[in-house]
């Protein structure tokens, strides 16, 4: 029987890995490469999650999978969407589904077709799960309870601490016997718009050093210790007389005293319940949660968000990462149990986000700081690729001579210490106009709410892209057909010259046109320009959703402080296998030929990619 294994890791860096390969702190990394090889993979364009393994599943460029960014803008409106997936309803009396952006055809519906099963196990862009022969647990793109990447809830007595990115925060009062009545905020009505709400009682207990949930969930009451993250609970929302939408959450228990603070994670899909499928078939989420636990199912897992507000430190952080990784260890060895034929596929999103959080470390004078009440700062990227590294060994022992096993990240990872605000240089340069009297900065707003397009020829949205303000295709469009080119070229001339006075040197690498990258029938779905920043830059946190702040950089302070959305020769993928193979200009494209060629299956004609097998 044929089989292939293939261990994603989100993020893994081929300069680091390198360096640990050459400590001999991989050992079973090391073992692949002394069996097959190791070289850098090269990512997409831009180099996202979302875009490098939708081209890894389909062999293909964005512009054949429609896959360009996390964030796609409305034409119409101008306004920001998700691009992952969306939400379609004929109308009232039907109740909504979800599609799934990811379009071209992905490696695991070509074997199904040729009779060969597969396991695919939180591949991005596969949600709602594709249907074939095998199964599926979806992955990043799966929302939360309400719909979003991944909202959480702060729980805090101390006045005046408002909501930051991505939560909300309930104020809570302990009353006259000791307790606090609060509830967990859950999806919204869909016929009032307003917040279903599962009620909860809390009761601190500060000589134990502990608080107790109690509520209508399972369990009826969860005791969560200070510091420390409790077990899952199981909420009901109440939807209508006889209805429920059913989700999870986890605790940590921030402090008693002197004020009291509670974080509770994003409310995810409950896999025993899930409000849509999340799964392939869709009880196979429910195989998986009573045989290994309930598991979290968001497609954005570690709580990183809690993290940038500062509500909890690292060490909160590192032990969450920690059960993660864990839980997505355990599915990969119920799979590798069972595994006869065919391909396994399982990815590791926690690299990624570990190196997102604490690249501040490896970098003294980085304008985020280097706090770190975990004392582990340093050492934790490194201590992470070790575990990585262990979970490959415990790969290898399932692998028999006759099993190829492929290691590969979709992107590395490289510093981010300054943002550039590219609306505000099109602002500046009058390709960007905002309403009389307003000026960047805070009373411009995000969300273009104060721009002017009837006057404005281009604009900056997502990570990394611009789009002309074309007569036709906007919805206030100004730009006629013809001056399109002219416009291009003047913006890709003066944002290759744009220096950052306060580093003296380039923010930016090049600038290319979707036509230079992407081909496909999607191509006109992408951003006319994508902007590639040097190593240190990358676009604002305020560009990505249409703002226009005063100037046009600034200092990156959020913890979240290394990234890989630069020009994507600097952040290529790891790739291993424990055959010999191509290494050479090997890219994205090439792992879905060369996982059908290892089965006897062949690829398809709109497969760009070539086998890597030598």
């Amino acid at each position: 029987m044929k089989k292939v294994i293939v261990i994603g890791f989100d993020g893994l860096d081929p300069r680091i890995a390198a360096a640990l390969l050459d400590a001999r702190a991989l050992p079973n990394l090391g073992r692949l490469m002394q069996q097959g090889g190791f070289s850098p993979v090269r990512t997409t364009y831009p180099p996202q999650t979302p875009v490098a393994w939708s081209t890894f599943a389909t062999g293909t460029n964005p512009g054949a999978h429609g896959i360009f960014d996390f964030v796609r803008r409305d034409p119409a409106t101008y306004l920001p969407d998700l691009s992952l997936n969306r939400y379609e309803r004929r109308n009232k009396y039907v109740p909504p589904r979800a599609v799934n952006l990811r379009r071209g055809t992905p490696v695991w519906e070509l074997l199904s077709s040729a009779g060969m099963p597969s396991v695919i196990l939180r591949c991005p862009c596969t949600f709602p799960p594709d249907a074939f022969r095998g199964r599926m647990l979806a992955g990043m793109g799966v929302p939360d309870l309400r719909g979003g990447l991944g909202t959480s809830t702060f729980y805090t007595a101390r006045d005046g601490v408002m909501a930051q990115e991505s939560e909300h925060v309930v104020r809570v009062r302990v009353d006259a016997n000791g307790v606090i009545d609060s509830h967990v905020i859950g999806p919204r009505d869909p016929r009032s718009g307003a917040d279903l709400r599962f009620p909860i009682t809390l009761h601190p207990r500060p000589a134990a050093r502990q608080v107790a949930v109690q509520s209508e969930g399972q369990p009826k009451l969860l005791e969560v210790r200070e510091r420390q993250w409790s077990d899952w609970l199981k909420a009901k929302f109440r939807t209508g007389l006889l209805q429920s939408v059913s989700g999870v959450l986890r605790f940590y228990l921030v402090r008693l005293e002197p004020v009291f603070e509670l974080y509770a994670s994003p409310v995810n899909f409950d896999p025993d319940a899930p409000l849509f499928p999340i799964s392939s078939p869709p009880e196979y989420a429910r195989e998986l949660a009573r045989r290994l636990g309930t598991f979290y199912t968001t497609g954005m897992v570690e709580d990183h968000g809690g993290l940038n507000n500062g509500r909890f430190g690292e060490t909160a952080y590192l032990e969450q990462c920690e059960a993660v990784l864990r839980e997505r260890e355990k599915m990969l060895l119920y799979e590798l149990d069972r595994l006869d034929e065919g391909l396994l596929f399982c990815l590791f999103d926690t690299p990624d986000r570990i190196q997102h959080m604490f690249w501040r470390f490896r970098e003294p004078g980085h304008p985020a700081g280097q706090d770190d009440e975990s004392g582990k700062g340093a050492a934790v990227i490194d201590e992470h690729y070790r575990a990585c590294d262990a979970v490959i060994g415990r790969v290898l022992e399932s692998a028999d001579d006759e099993t190829l096993v492929v290691v590969l990240s979709d992107h590395g990872m490289t510093s981010f210490q300054r943002g550039v605000h590219l609306n505000t240089w099109l602002h500046d340069q009058g390709l960007l106009a905002l309403r009389n009297g307003v000026k960047p900065g805070a009373e411009a707003g995000d969300l273009f709410r104060n721009v002017d397009w009837s006057r404005t020829r281009a604009y900056a949205l997502g990570l990394g892209g611009i789009y002309l303000n074309l007569k036709g295709r906007e919805g206030e469009g100004i730009v006629e057909a013809g001056e399109a080119a002219a416009l291009k070229a003047a913006i890709i001339e003066g944002l290759g010259a744009l220096a950052d006075p306060a580093r003296d040197r380039l923010a930016i690498r090049r600038v290319v046109t979707r036509e230079q990258v992407y081909a496909g029938a999607y191509t006109d779905e992408a951003p006319d320009l994508l902007v590639n920043f040097a190593e240190g830059y990358r676009v604002s946190w305020a560009t990505a959703l249409g703002g226009i702040p005063a100037r046009h950089f600034e200092d990156n302070v959020k913890k979240w402080s290394g990234d890989h959305l630069v020009d994507p020769c600097l952040v290529p993928g790891v790739l291993f296998m424990n055959r010999p193979f191509r290494g050479e200009a090997a890219g994205l494209a090439d792992l879905a030929p060369t996982i059908l060629a290892a089965l006897g299956v062949p690829k398809s004609s709109a497969m760009e990619g070539r086998s890597l097998l030598a």
